[in-house]
């Protein structure tokens, strides 16, 4: 079986995690189906010098969020999940209601559907109730809440670094093993 996952990138800021899931999933026999919002691409240009040429690139099918008749839009073909990465409280909201504006929401009620992983790495703060209603309702329906926040046992000395070790952290949630994160070995004896 042909292991498949679906990247989401949305217009939160940290167009940075979806491109690492991305450059990370390369390095693995995993099948890579790609939305970026527009809103995602707006926000790729002012916060990162990658072009929406490279981001393609790295995946191995790229869908138009406009496009709910993609195979993704399906229950019928499986994949492993999703990961939505940034995930913006829109994004968020929508899961949370069901309602399937966009390729990215659509494929996102699929998953949830089909009982598969959803991970989302919400990224924007602070949150008023309303959001953390979103978040509790995405929780009920079977999804995961996973703000990319950094662990600092590992000592990170560069932004990469903490990026690297969110990004693992959210493949971890897939059994998606990577080389980029150093796990947590205790305190010793």
């Amino acid at each position: 079986m042909i292991k498949r996952l679906i990247i989401a990138i949305t217009g939160a800021s940290g167009t940075i995690y979806g491109v690492r899931a991305l450059e990370m999933l390369k390095e693995t026999n995993i099948e890579t189906h790609l939305i970026m919002s527009d809103s995602a691409k707006i926000t790729m240009s002012s916060e990162t010098n990658y072009d929406y040429s490279y981001i393609e690139s790295l995946s191995d099918v790229v869908h138009s969020p406009k496009n709910i008749g993609a195979t993704i839009a399906s229950g019928s073909f499986k994949t492993l999940g999703m990961l939505i990465a940034p995930c913006s409280i829109n994004s968020m909201s929508q899961i949370a209601h069901g309602t399937t504006s966009n390729l990215i929401s659509r494929a996102a009620d699929v998953v949830l559907k089909e009982r598969r992983k959803l991970v989302l790495a919400l990224r924007e703060t602070p949150f008023h109730a309303g959001h953390i209603k979103s978040m509790a309702q995405v929780t009920e329906n079977g999804g995961i809440i996973m703000p990319p926040v950094p662990a600092f046992y590992s000592l990170p000395k560069t932004i990469d670094e903490m990026v690297n070790h969110s990004v693992a952290r959210m493949l971890d949630l897939f059994d998606i093993e990577t080389e980029n994160i150093k796990r947590w070995e205790g305190l010793g004896k």
